[in-house]
């Protein structure tokens, strides 16, 4: 296998800045919201939720069920959490097997049974197991893009013959092509109970991380307030000339706010999370922002509308994506992206209370169908190119991905 340079590999730099990113959200950005935004909107860059660093050793079909990932999410990166250094070592050489673009690692959950652990955003109180963490996590990457193996760590050879499955069913071949040295980069938060930023970012920084994505709040604020983009800008500041990326993240619910933002503070890049939800079209006017940056100047321009003929259409082929995926027995939890899509139209409100009962793709199908009847009979004006509607179904590569998925299951 041939061992690829640095610059070539370190995604993170080959991106036009500013990046515009997916931000991982727990318990939303599974591997279905994830296919589904690539496909409908191409994000800079996406993350997998966090995943726990122990399930590796413990639950091996989880972590790889977790790490489920689709070709059109490129680049993708793994985002792992935990506290204990050894774990991560040797995650990274899953993370790598796997072929995802870069690691990672979540020092920013608030979550009170993650931070009652010691992980994630508590790892802000104890910088020197951070520093160790982040050490491990890179020196795994390092390892393995050397030659060493899934046996060389002495891992279970039941994960081992998976992760084999995996990339045969992806790629059509036990591992990848090549060694690739991805690269480690960490997502965090301005504090534990106050902000020190400066304090808490030098040290990040001392760690040649490809790129921080800083949360503007603290652990002890959650998601309550705003979150304060000056801080993110005195980050920038600090950061300026080390090599590693500064992208900002907090309460940004749209391109037109991530223009602001980035104009306002000079980072490198946005990550938008819940503005996200019920919209995988936000991203695709990202390259018309961009240009915006830099042309310098006022910039002004009009989103790119979605017609309702489209949006339901995609409501049924995540929908349907899901089931295939997950299974019609965990289909409550695509509720939530219903709603979220219910919103903006003529009868939402509607529509959004009948989501909240389906138990699968075919009852999402019956409730758009009977609500475009419905909407037909009252003459709404309802605009559908086609009536009663008939909705994509899923790409050949979606087929792919479920199979693929299912593997792990």
């Amino acid at each position: 296998m041939v061992l690829s340079s640095n610059r070539k590999m370190n995604f993170w730099q080959n991106i036009t800045k500013p990046i515009i990113g997916l931000s991982p959200m727990d318990g939303i950005t599974d591997a279905s919201f994830r296919f589904i935004t690539a496909k409908h909107g191409g994000p800079d860059v996406t993350l997998t939720e966090f995943v726990n660093i122990q399930s590796a050793f413990y639950s091996p079909q989880t972590m790889l069920k977790d790490f489920s990932y689709s070709e059109i999410e490129r680049p993708v990166a793994a985002q792992i959490y935990g506290k204990t250094p050894e774990f991560f070592y040797k995650v990274a050489y899953v993370v790598c097997e796997l072929g995802f673009d870069g690691l990672d690692i979540n020092m920013g959950c608030p979550a009170k049974n993650v931070a009652a652990a010691g992980c994630g955003a508590a790892l802000i109180r104890t910088p020197d197991l951070a520093c160790e963490i982040i050490r491990a996590a890179k020196q795994g990457v390092y390892d393995w893009s050397t030659g060493r193996t899934l046996a060389d760590i002495e891992l279970r050879e039941d994960l081992i013959e998976q992760v084999k499955v995996a990339n045969r069913l992806r790629w059509g071949r036990d591992a990848v092509e090549e060694r690739r040295l991805i690269p480690v980069s960490l997502k965090t938060r301005l504090g534990y109970d106050h902000v020190i930023i400066a304090e808490w970012l030098r040290i990040l920084l001392d760690e040649g991380l490809a790129a921080i994505s800083l949360h503007g709040r603290t652990l002890q604020q959650g998601y309550k307030g705003k979150a304060d983009w000056e801080a993110i800008a005195r980050a920038v500041e600090i950061a300026e000339g080390s090599g590693t990326l500064i992208l900002g993240n907090g309460d940004v619910q749209g391109l037109l706010e991530a223009l602001r933002r980035v104009r306002e503070t000079g980072v490198d890049g946005v990550l938008i999370g819940r503005g996200a939800q019920g919209d995988p079209w936000l991203f695709r006017d990202k390259d018309r922002l961009k240009q915006g940056i830099h042309s310098g100047g006022d910039t002004v321009f009009d989103l790119t509308p979605v017609d309702l003929t489209e949006k339901f259409r995609v409501i049924l082929e995540h929908s349907e994506h899901f089931e295939r995926l997950c299974g019609r027995q965990r289909f409550m939890a695509m509720r939530k992206h219903l709603t979220w899509y219910c919103r903006n139209f003529r009868g939402a409100a509607e529509m959004r209370a009948k989501m909240t009962r389906a138990d699968s793709a075919e009852d999402v199908r019956r409730c758009l169908a009977d609500f475009v009847a419905t909407q037909t009979e009252r003459n709404d004006g309802l605009s559908l190119s086609c009536r009663p509607p008939e909705f994509a179904a899923l790409s050949d590569e979606a087929g792919r991905f479920y199979r693929l998925n299912r593997s792990c299951a």
